[in-house]
C-alpha cells in the first residue's frame, strides 16, 4: 500500500528526512497508508469496478470487503466512505474516487475520527445489543458529511442474533445511509447478508509488486538495503502488505546502529531463515540418499541460527516450486528468486519425477509437524530427513515392476530415474523396453518396503454413480447415498448394519452395537427425500448378513492370497525378505507412467494419513 504522491510527504516523510526525535514514532505500516485509490498496490479491480461505478453513480448500500491480513481491507473501507463525503467548497457536489487534492472530510475520515463514518469492530461487539444502537441511530441525517456511513472490521464475528437484527436495515436503509463490512472469514458469514452486499475480493499482493513498493518506502526513509534482503521481507509477508512493512520496519531499526547497506545475512538472521542456495544443496544430498551429508547441512544451518522446523518448511517450498517449474512454464520467473536458484531449480526440476517429487512434499509436510511439536525440533528434524533419505534410495512400483519382467531386481533406484548427482547407489540402469505384463501380475501387489500412497481425496470417497430409477439391490441404495456425499451414512451403512431383507421401498436391517441412534429413520427420511417416492426402514431382530466392510475384507484377502501365489510376486518377496503383500491393485496405469493411478489402501477400516510417509508411491 504506498503512499508516494507528493502531496502526502508531510505524512511520509519527506526524502527520507530524519525523524523528528520528539515525536511519537509511526510504524511505516501506519506512515504509508494510502490516501487514495491510486496508492493502492495489487488491487487494481476493485479500484477499476469502484471507479467505474461511482462515476456512473451506480453506488451500492453495502460493500462488503474480503481477503486475508494486511491486504487493505480497512484502508480501502475508508477510502470509499472518504470517496461518498468527498466535496471541495468549488468542486462538484457529488461521491467521486478522484481525491488529487484534500476536502474538508477528507482528513477527519482518514484518521478514524469523522462524526459521521463509525468505525465498529465486530470481534468486541459480537451482540445484538450493539447492533441495535445502529438500527436506531441510521433514522438520523448526516451532521455535516454527505452519507453516514458504518465501517464494520471482521463482520464474521457478530453473532446469529446480531446478523438477523441487521438484515431489514441493511437490505433497505436511508437514502443517506451505507454501510461497509471487512472480513477475513468470509466463509462465516451467512448467505442473507452476502446476498445485500457488493462483494470485493482483495487478492493477495504479487512479491514483485512488494518488492518494487519496499525499495520506494526504503529509499524515503533513507534506508540502504540490499534487493536480495527485500525479497527475503516480500516473500516472508506471503502477500501481506502490513506484513511486510512491519518486517521492513524491523530490518531497518535493526541496521540503523550500523553503517553500510543492510544486507540479506541481516534478513536471513532477522527472520530465522537460511540461504536458499543452502536449502537446495540439502535437498540435493537428500536426493542422492546421503544421510551423513544432510545430517551435517542441517546441523550447520542449526548452530547459525536457523530454526529446524523452519528449514523444513523451505524445503517443502522449494520442492512446491520445482513441481511448479516442471508443469507451469512461468513459474521460472519468480520474482523472488536469484538466478542461481533458478538454475539450479531447472536442472532438479529436468532430473526428478513426479513420484518422488510428491512423495518428498508428503515427507515433509508431515515432518515439518513433527518438528513443531516434538521436544528437540533437531533431533525430529534429522529423523524427517533420514526417513526422506532412505526413501529416495527406493525404487518406485512401477519401476520395480518393470525390474522383475526384465528379470533384474535392483536394490536401490537407477540413477536416470530419481538422483540428483553422481552418487547414486545404484549401478544397474532401469531397462528401457516395457514387456507385455501378464494377467496375474496385473492384479499385482503392494509390499511393506514400497507401500503406495492413497489417490487423492479420503480414502473412502466415491465418484459420483448412475443411480438407477428402480433399486434391486441393497448396494443400490449404498450406490445413491455415496453419490450424495453423505459419507457418515455410507460408513454407517457398510460397517454397522446387516441386510435382512430388501425391496423397492422396503428395507429391513439388523443394527450393530455401534450403529448411530436414529439410523433407520434417517435413512428412510433421505431416501424419501433423494427418490421422491416413501421408503419405509425396518430394524429386525433376526440375523442379517455380513456387513458390506466383512465381505470387502474377505474379497481382498482372496485377492491378497492369489496374488501371492504368482512366481513373479514369490521373486520380489524373495529379494525383499521382509517385505509382506498387504493390498492389491490393478498396476497397468502405473506401469505406463500414469501419475494418477488409483491404488488402494491395505485397509477400509484404518484410518490413513494422506500425508505419511509409509504410505507412499
Amino acid at each position: 500500500m504506498a503512499d508516494t504522491d507528493p502531496s502526502h510527504k508531510e505524512a511520509a516523510g519527506a526524502g527520507g528526512s530524519k525523524p523528528d526525535t520528539g515525536a511519537a514514532y509511526r510504524v511505516l505500516a501506519r506512515k504509508y497508508r494510502p490516501q487514495t485509490f491510486g496508492d493502492l498496490i495489487g488491487q487494481d479491480a476493485v479500484v477499476r469496478t469502484l471507479t467505474n461505478a461511482f462515476e456512473t453513480g451506480r453506488i451500492a448500500q453495502a460493500y462488503m470487503l474480503t481477503g486475508v491480513r494486511g491486504v487493505g481491507k480497512t484502508t480501502t473501507a475508508r477510502l470509499v466512505a472518504r470517496a461518498l463525503n468527498y466535496s471541495l467548497p468549488d468542486g462538484p457536489d457529488r461521491p467521486t474516487t478522484a481525491m488529487d487534492a484534500i476536502g474538508e472530510h477528507c482528513e477527519a475520515i482518514m484518521e478514524s475520527r469523522h462524526v459521521d463514518v463509525i468505525e465498529m469492530d465486530a470481534a468486541s461487539h459480537t451482540g445484538i445489543d450493539d447492533i441495535r444502537e445502529i438500527i436506531e441511530s441510521v433514522r438520523y441525517r448526516p451532521v455535516s458529511a454527505r452519507y453516514k456511513v458504518y465501517i464494520v472490521d471482521e463482520v464474521h464475528m457478530l453473532s446469529k442474533h446480531a446478523f438477523n437484527g441487521l438484515l431489514k436495515t441493511l437490505e433497505e436503509p436511508p437514502p443517506h445511509v451505507k454501510f461497509i463490512f471487512a472480513t477475513t472469514e468470509i466463509r462465516k458469514v451467512p448467505v442473507t447478508v452476502l446476498s445485500r452486499c457488493q462483494r470485493f475480493d482483495l487478492r493477495r499482493v504479487d512479491a514483485g509488486q512488494l518488492v518494487g513498493h519496499f525499495t520506494a518506502i526504503a529509499k524515503q526513509e533513507g534506508a540502504d538495503i540490499e534487493p536480495e534482503a527485500l525479497m527475503l521481507i516480500a516473500r516472508a509477508s506471503e502477500g501481506s502488505v502490513r506484513d511486510g512493512l512491519s518486517l521492513l520496519d524491523q530490518a531497518i531499526a535493526q541496521g540503523s546502529g550500523a553503517a553500510g547497506t543492510i544486507g540479506a545475512d541481516q534478513v536471513r538472521s532477522m527472520l530465522g531463515l537460511v540461504d536458499r542456495a543452502r536449502t537446495i544443496d540439502l535437498f540435493e544430498h537428500i536426493m542422492r540418499g546421503d544421510a551423513a551429508a544432510a545430517l551435517g547441512e542441517l546441523k550447520e544451518q542449526y548452530d547459525t541460527g536457523a530454526d529446524p522446523s523452519v528449514v523444513l518448511a523451505d524445503m517443502a517450498d522449494l520442492v512446491h516450486w520445482i513441481t511448479r517449474l516442471k508443469l507451469v512454464e512461468d513459474a521460472a520467473n519468480d520474482a523472488t528468486m536469484s538466478e542461481t536458484e533458478r538454475t539450479k531449480g531447472a536442472e532438479l526440476a529436468g532430473r526428478l519425477n513426479m513420484r518422488i517429487l510428491a512423495r518428498a512434499w508428503q515427507m515433509l509436510l508431515k515432518g515439518v509437524a513433527e518438528a513443531q511439536s516434538a521436544a528437540n525440533a533437531l533431533a525430529a528434524a534429522d529423523m524427517v530427513l533420514v526417513r526422506m533419505a532412505h526413501a529416495a534410495d527406493l525404487p518406485t512400483p512401477d519401476e520395480l515392476i518393470r525390474s522383475v519382467q526384465a528379470g533384474d531386481l535392483p536394490a536401490s533406484r537407477p540413477p536416470s530415474s530419481a538422483t540428483a548427482g553422481p552418487q547414486s547407489r545404484s549401478s544397474q540402469p532401469a531397462p528401457q523396453a516395457q514387456p507385455p505384463v501378464s494377467e496375474p501380475v496385473a492384479q499385482s501387489i503392494t509390499t511393506e518396503s514400497v507401500r503406495p500412497s492413497v489417490s487423492d481425496g479420503p480414502p473412502d470417497a466415491t465418484a459420483e454413480l448412475d443411480v438407477p430409477q428402480h433399486f434391486e439391490r441393497f448396494e443400490d441404495v449404498v450406490a445413491l447415498v455415496s453419490a450424495k456425499r453423505d459419507i457418515r451414512l455410507k460408513r454407517a451403512l457398510e460397517h454397522d448394519v446387516r441386510l435382512v431383507s430388501f425391496r423397492h421401498g422396503q428395507i429391513d436391517l439388523q443394527f450393530g452395537p455401534d450403529a448411530p441412534k436414529g439410523l433407520a429413520n434417517d435413512l428412510g427420511r433421505k431416501l424419501t427425500q433423494w427418490t421422491g417416492e416413501r421408503w419405509i426402514v425396518a430394524v429386525s431382530r433376526e440375523d442379517g448378513q455380513k456387513t458390506i466392510a466383512e465381505r470387502n475384507r474377505e474379497e481382498r484377502q482372496t485377492r491378497i492370497e492369489e496374488a501371492s501365489r504368482d512366481p513373479l510376486v514369490q521373486a520380489v518377496l524373495k529379494k525383499f525378505p521382509d517385505a509382506k503383500v498387504s493390498a492389491v491393485t490393478d498396476m497397468k496405469d502405473l506401469i505406463a507412467g500414469d501419475p494418477d493411478a488409483n491404488i488402494s489402501v491395505p485397509d477400509d477400516d484404518a484410518a490413513v494419513d494422506p500425508y505419511d510417509e509409509d504410505v507412499d508411491f
